[in-house]
């Protein structure tokens, strides 16, 4: 094994559920939360998947 490879491990399945509880706990009000999350889809840092499709989040 090379000394700069990286092991890939497996992610996680969170629901969104789960991304807005986390970003809620580091924000100080729901609008932040709202706005924090918005930025995070459109940025494409997080994506939505549906049965293994990836999903295109429209943020309005």
């Amino acid at each position: 094994m090379k000394k700069n490879s990286q092991i890939l491990k497996p992610r996680p399945k969170l629901s969104f559920g789960d991304l807005v509880l986390a970003v809620s706990s580091c924000t100080k009000n729901t609008k932040e939360t709202v706005a924090t999350v918005a930025d995070l889809l459109a940025s494409g840092k997080v994506r939505v998947q549906s049965d293994g499709k990836f999903l295109r989040a429209k943020v309005c």
